[in-house]
């Protein structure tokens, strides 16, 4: 069996507030550097971007892309795109952001055609803004194909997603109808993990997965899923295969082996509050003092964590996290699965290599200064996921110095502290304490679009 970290959610640069060099050469040359051996097209509901996958990327006969001419070793490519559902339903407005993904370049063109003889106009965005419910989508998708599959987007945003505290439903079913039998898997967006979706019950018989909603090369693998394979294997089939059996492994078959999770305090959307007036409150917080500003008297975003706990249908104690020991000896991370449900795949918290760089130096993730010891991290040591879960520490203090090397031993150790995001404001990672070094990365203020 083979382990492939497939980072299957991100966007062209044809939607908004992307990098315009998110096109489908330098997204290959970032999937690579960061160790990522499948990766999502993006946005191919986009007329112009389509043509672009057409130009840049060839089938490859099992349900994949890859680079056309490529000898080099590059990611294979999934066709997926994101589609944001705008619509009333039961008296309230729906915002719900789905993906799709299927396995062949004429799929995807008829499903487009379908959606632009419906009065979708997709030209106006590489993720469009449509009036189709999201049982119409599941309908006109699955109708033209039957194995597609239709995962909801960070699924508890609160302004655009199927749980989301502020648009969405307070179950699959309400959601998708008939068609929430064919919700194989959900995906978990920056601000949940896996313990906190293990609550619910309705997700007890599907896949959680979690990817990076990229909206630049730098961005991608921040969340990924790894996919356990048959040697030689990879295809459409066997990614479908692996969402479709959450209950664990079985002999040969394709399955989820673990995820790699954005730390959900560092999301911005965990807490509930208010940006404008910096207020930000914990669930139990809110729960005593209500969901109104106390400054201005406006209603707070209601954050993920307090959404959970609207939903959830058992605690989190109640799960009962446990360390698991990786199949990969050589993986340096904890793994953590529930004692109630040791079928689940399990997740390890990770914060991605630039911001460690950066908190260990003490300068803005875009800067030279942050750039120039990753570059050589990813030259000479590995991927970057190499870095951050494999490599020995006295190998990365070699090339990027003991500073650097110790701030990647202390997050693989989780000695780290963050302060929580709530209403799109990232949370902060710290990992030195009072009088070491550190910033609050106000780089990430520019990336407050992204979801």
């Amino acid at each position: 069996m083979a382990e492939i970290i497939a980072d299957l959610q991100l966007h062209s640069r044809f939607s908004r507030a992307v990098s315009p060099a998110m096109t489908i050469p330098n997204i290959a040359l970032w999937a690579k550097r960061k160790g990522i051996g499948l990766v999502a097209t993006g946005d191919w509901t986009h007329p112009q971007w389509f043509r672009e996958i057409e130009r840049d990327l060839e089938e490859t006969g099992n349900g994949l892309l890859r680079l056309k001419g490529d000898n080099t070793g590059a990611p294979l490519f999934l066709l997926a795109t994101e589609v944001s559902c705008i619509y009333s339903q039961g008296g309230r407005v729906r915002r719900v952001h789905t993906l799709i993904w299927v396995p062949s370049i004429d799929t995807a063109r008829k499903i487009s055609l379908e959606m632009t003889r419906r009065g979708c106009n997709l030209l106006s965005d590489g993720r469009p803004i449509v009036g189709l419910t999201s049982v119409q989508i599941a309908e006109l998708v699955f109708t033209i194909e039957p194995k597609a599959l239709i995962i909801p987007a960070h699924a508890w945003t609160p302004w655009f997603s199927v749980y989301g505290s502020l648009g969405g439903f307070d179950s699959i079913e309400e959601a998708f109808g008939p068609y929430a039998q064919y919700i194989y898997a959900i995906e978990t967006g920056l601000s949940s993990n896996p313990v906190m979706n293990w609550r619910i019950p309705e997700l007890d018989l599907r896949s959680i997965v979690s990817f990076s909603d990229a909206h630049s090369g730098a961005k991608l693998g921040r969340e990924a899923t790894v996919f356990e394979i048959p040697e030689g294997q990879l295809s459409y089939n066997a990614i479908y295969e692996a969402l479709r059996v959450p209950e664990g492994k079985q002999s040969g078959k394709s399955t989820i082996a673990y995820t790699i999770e954005f730390y959900p305090e560092e999301g911005k959307y965990h807490y509930t509050g208010h940006r404008t007036c910096k207020v930000r409150q914990t669930p139990e917080e809110t729960r005593e003092k209500g969901a109104t500003c106390p400054v201005c008297g406006k209603p707070l975003t209601v954050g993920v964590m307090h959404r959970v706990d609207d939903l959830a249908g058992r605690t989190e104690d109640a799960v009962k996290l446990a360390e698991v020991k990786p199949s990969d000896p050589s993986i340096k991370t904890p793994l953590f699965g529930s004692a109630v449900f040791p079928d689940r795949p399990p997740f390890m918290m990770m914060v991605p290599l630039m911001e460690i760089i950066a908190e260990s130096i003490g300068s803005p993730v875009t800067s030279p200064k942050v750039q120039t010891p990753y570059s050589r991290l990813t030259d000479e040591v590995g991927s970057e996921f190499s870095v951050l879960l494999r490599a020995e520490i006295h190998d990365i203090a070699r090339v990027a110095g003991e500073k650097i090397a110790t701030g990647i031993d202390l997050v693989r150790k989780g000695k780290l502290t963050i302060d929580p995001g709530y209403d799109g404001v990232f949370g902060v990672v710290k990992i030195w304490g009072a009088g070491e070094e550190g910033i609050a990365d106000k780089s990430r203020e520019q990336l407050m679009l992204e979801i």
